[in-house]
């Protein structure tokens, strides 16, 4: 499809909307999207730049504005500053991307502290404060942002996608079973996890949402409930970009030859925001959570021994490394094990699949889709709407989602 075809298939530019939009993954997402614009950057680690997803008429880069919500000061010049001096960004395109970077950062507006996290460094007082009122003031100022971004670009629509760091772990209380429930509670001012109210005032105001991140966003059954309601999509939740990539892959390889996984441990190394808050025990619970609950599924043994580490090193900065020993048993009780080290940047790795999903999720809201976007669960450690763990298995389904909505379409 050439760019004229998706001029005229679009009625207007995408409004993309991130919650922690002064951190790691948006700032590689902002000047990512200005190198894509710009033919600096080849399309690594995009998806939906590959054959058959370019048939599907998506949305051009050009057509993409950024805003979002943050909690911190920092400027995004730091965390450019910081990404480069840590070999992620190259100083050339930071350089070349100045005036839509400033741009980007006139349109940011504090978001509302979630309680669990007052006293972290950098604190923007304004958040503090929005954080202080009640959840049914929180989401009336999350919708007044997502409105005023809305109108004052003259977009067509609006995706909000969080990226904010991991939420520390609550247990699941009624009201979050009905969206009745849900809305008799904020009515009450029972406060909510800031990630429910994000997703709560997206659906609300019609907007498509992704949960790139642990944290419950719209997981639960009242606000799917509400998505339907609303007639809008969402996928979630926990991006796949690393070690859950590769056991997600290596996992069913063990189930397929019979052979025995005794334990399977794995260690990981982070530093930046992201290794600080998982320090915190509460927090790293909602993330191991998700990866022990898909290799055992996917080994389809619920008492192997699985277990993750995760410790904060914060010279590492931006880099994660991680570290798995697998002890398996095959034929004749003889007992193996393999090892494999994962380094990588998970920002640099996670922003192009940001970019798919919120391209996806606008085709989706287009189509007039609504509820889970089931065929995303590639993407995810936790689909909200469940199903297999196995990640060539899940591509299979995008790949067949795919051909399902080019078929019959003429070739360009």
């Amino acid at each position: 499809m050439t760019k004229e075809d998706q001029n005229e298939k679009h009625g207007g530019r995408l409004g993309v909307w991130l919650v922690g939009a002064r951190g790691s993954i948006s700032t590689c997402l902002l000047y990512g999207l200005h190198g894509l614009r710009e033919g600096l950057l080849e399309p690594l680690g995009l998806v939906t730049e590959l054959a058959p997803f370019t048939e599907l008429g998506l949305r051009p880069f050009e057509e993409i504005v950024l805003g979002g919500h943050d909690v911190c000061t920092r400027s995004l010049s730091q965390s450019a500053r910081e990404l480069v001096e840590h070999g992620i960004l190259k100083s050339s395109l930071v350089e070349t991307c100045a005036r839509p970077a400033a741009s980007f950062e006139a349109r940011l507006r504090p978001g509302p502290l979630d309680t669990p996290d007052v006293g972290m460094a950098d604190l923007d007082p304004r958040s503090a404060r929005l954080g202080g009122c009640s959840s049914r003031e929180q989401v009336e100022a999350i919708e007044a942002d997502l409105e005023e971004f809305r109108t004052r670009e003259g977009l067509e629509r609006v995706i909000v996608v969080n990226l904010a760091s991991t939420e520390a772990w609550r247990e699941e209380p009624p009201e979050w079973q009905s969206l009745a429930a849900f809305e008799k509670a904020l009515e009450d001012g029972r406060p909510q996890p800031a990630s429910m109210l994000y997703a709560y005032a997206a659906l609300r105001s019609g907007c498509p949402y992704v949960n790139f991140t642990p944290s419950l966003g719209a997981s639960s059954p009242a606000l799917r409930e509400l998505a339907r309601k609303k007639k809008v999509p969402h996928c979630g939740s926990d991006g796949k970009t690393g070690e859950t990539l590769v056991k997600t892959v290596l996992a069913p390889m063990f189930a397929a030859r019979h052979l025995r996984v005794l334990a399977w441990q794995g260690y990981n190394m982070l530093g930046n925001r992201d290794g600080e808050v998982l320090a915190d025990g509460a927090h790293r619970l909602s993330k191991v959570r998700n990866k022990s609950q898909a290799l055992r599924a996917l080994l389809g043994d619920e008492n192997v021994h699985t277990h993750v580490g995760i410790d904060y090193v914060p010279s590492l900065q931006d880099w994660k490394t991680a570290w798995d020993f697998i002890h398996f048993e095959g034929f004749l009780g003889a007992r193996m094990t393999l090892q494999f080290t994962w380094s990588a940047s998970d920002s640099a790795l996670a922003a192009p699949l940001v970019l798919d999903l919120v391209r996806l999720a606008d085709l989706a809201h287009a189509r007039g889709e609504v509820g889970e976007m089931t065929h995303t669960a590639c993407f995810f450690k936790a689909p909200i709407a469940g199903g297999t763990h196995d990640f060539l298995e899940q591509h299979r389904n995008l790949l067949e989602y795919v051909r399902t909505h080019t078929r019959g379409r003429p070739r360009r």
